[in-house]
Order: structure tokens, then C-alpha cells, then sequence
């Protein structure tokens, strides 16, 4: 079934145009004659069906269609270009993908590995961005997510990769100045705002006594809870596969229980499986299937 597109000439006449409020200024940015300008624009607006342009005397102005049209006609000319400079300064036998992750997840644990991946697959560039909520994979832009299983994901192939555990954690001179007469109860706790319930699940599962569990700051992510731990604000309860490192070095202590629970899995999905996919997310996938084994 053919396109409905207009031609990109009459695109960048009307987004140029738009921009500036102006059919001259757009002639002189693209060195074309204001008639050309204007000629592309009628073309455009014949092809729509719609007025863009309210023209007064030599003066014009976007109508309310048109200023809908012209936000959305810039997005996809912006994205076209970057995409376009990016494939312009690629290697010929290059390949890239573009992954969507949870942000924490990426920032804590796949960025810090991702090394290993470039050393295995130096002609593979991968592109993450954060969606914090589950998506319609198929038509997104994206090769693959790494996210929470979840029912949205049906009908996508998913691969189980790591589980969440939730454990307290705080700088260790929070406990040490304390030392003897701490508590659990006694500390600031420090909550993410999504997860509002969550010391006080922990309290039941682990049977410590939290007097009053919704007590304390909240941030909206992960990553803001383990930074504000490390600044010292009080307990944060998070992700154990989050703070491995900052536990290993010291920076932070866990001296109460892990959760009892798993709270959430996470998962790689793809549109099609492994075997069916695309040699550089063939590759890809594997290797974090292996990271989350030695993980």
C-alpha cells in the first residue's frame, strides 16, 4: 500500500517558513526565490486538504493547524537528520541498536558492563534510553527493552534476567555514631515515591518494628535513593543488584536483612526470539543472558 507522505521539499519550505514566520527569511535559509517558498507551501497545504498559512497582504501567519503540524513536522525532520549525520559517520560494517531500559537499571548495572560487550563486538554501537513505563515494542524505534515483566509485554519474547530483592542500606558513620543504642526505627528512611509501601512490607517480612514505615523523604528514582544514602540523609531501601559495588567498597552497609520477597524481575524483550533476530541483537541478547548468569 503506497504512503501518504508529501514530498520532503514542500516539508522543509513549510517547517522553515514556520519557523521563522516568514516566506523570504525561509527563501534565504534554503536559497530558494519566497515564490518557490510559496509554491511548495500551496503544493503542501492542496496535498492536506488543509490552510496552514493565513496570508495577509505580504505578511503570512500559521494557523492553529498549522502550528500542530509545524511542531510535528520539525520532530521528524530533527530525528531524520540526527539519524541520517549518524549513519553519515558510521564504518561500512558497523551496526547499532537501540534499547530501551529501565533508567536505575541502565545507569547502575548495563552501563558498567557494557565495556565487555564493545570489547566482544567493537563494530556494534549501542543506544539506550530510558522508559519508565512498558510500551508498544513493535513500531517504537527501539530493537529491544529491558524492563519489569509485565502483562503489556504479551505476545513479545521475553528472557528473565534478574531478580529484585530489596535491601536497607546507609553510609556507615550513620550506624557507627550511633553504635549500641541504632535502630532501624530510630534512622531517617528514605522512600521512592512509587513504591510508597515498601518499608512496610519489609517491616512485615523481615519482622523489625517500623513504628511509623511512610515516615521520610521520597525521591522519584532509585538512583536519587542511593545518592542520597551516600550523602548520608538516612536509609535507603533498594535494590541489592544496585549497590554491590558501593558495599564492596564500604561506601555503604547493610547491617539489617534482605527482603524475604522478590519485588520485581527483570527482563529482556524482543519482538521476535533470539534465533529470528538480527545478527547484532542476536549477539546483544546473548551476552546479557550471560551477564545476568555470572550476575
Amino acid at each position: 500500500m503506497r504512503r501518504k507522505l508529501p514530498i520532503n521539499t514542500s516539508l522543509m519550505a513549510f517547517e522553515t517558513a514556520a519557523r521563522h514566520g516568514s516566506f523570504a527569511r525561509a527563501a534565504d535559509e534554503l536559497s530558494l526565490t519566497e515564490g518557490a517558498i510559496s509554491r511548495q507551501i500551496g503544493r503542501l497545504e492542496t496535498f492536506l486538504g488543509v490552510r496552514l498559512f493565513e496570508r495577509i497582504g505580504n505578511r503570512v501567519r500559521l494557523l492553529p493547524n498549522g502550528e500542530r503540524y509545524a511542531d510535528q513536522v520539525r520532530e521528524v525532520l530533527e530525528r531524520l537528520e540526527r539519524d541520517s549525520v549518524y549513519l553519515m559517520g558510521q564504518p561500512h560494517d558497523s551496526a547499532s541498536l537501540d534499547i530501551a531500559t529501565i533508567p536505575t537499571f541502565g545507569m547502575r548495572w548495563l552501563i558498567p558492563r557494557l565495556e565487555r560487550f564493545q570489547q566482544k563486538h567493537p563494530n556494534i554501537t549501542v543506544h539506550l534510553a530510558e522508559r519508565m513505563e512498558p510500551f508498544v515494542l513493535a513500531g517504537s524505534g527501539f530493537d529491544a527493552a529491558i524492563h519489569f515483566e509485565h502483562a503489556a509485554w504479551t505476545g513479545m519474547h521475553t528472557h528473565r534476567l534478574l531478580s529484585e530483592i530489596m535491601v536497607p542500606v546507609c553510609r556507615p558513620d550513620l550506624v557507627e555514631k550511633n553504635r549500641g543504642t541504632v535502630t532501624l526505627d530510630s534512622l531517617p528512611r528514605l522512600h521512592r515515591r512509587q513504591n510508597s509501601d515498601a518499608w512496610q512490607r519489609y517491616a512485615q517480612e523481615t519482622a523489625i518494628p517500623l513504628t511509623n514505615p511512610a515516615r521520610g523523604a521520597r525521591y522519584d528514582l532509585h538512583a536519587m535513593l542511593i545518592e542520597a544514602a551516600l550523602a548520608g540523609l538516612g536509609v535507603a531501601l533498594v535494590p541489592r543488584l544496585y549497590v554491590e559495588k558501593e558495599l564492596a567498597q564500604g561506601q555503604l552497609v547493610a547491617p539489617w536483612p534482605d527482603g524475604k520477597t522478590i519485588s520485581k524481575t527483570f527482563c529482556l524483550i524482543l519482538p521476535a526470539s533470539i534465533e529470528l533476530s538480527s545478527e547484532p541483537l542476536q549477539a546483544f541478547a546473548r551476552w546479557i543472558l550471560d551477564e545476568a548468569d555470572r550476575g
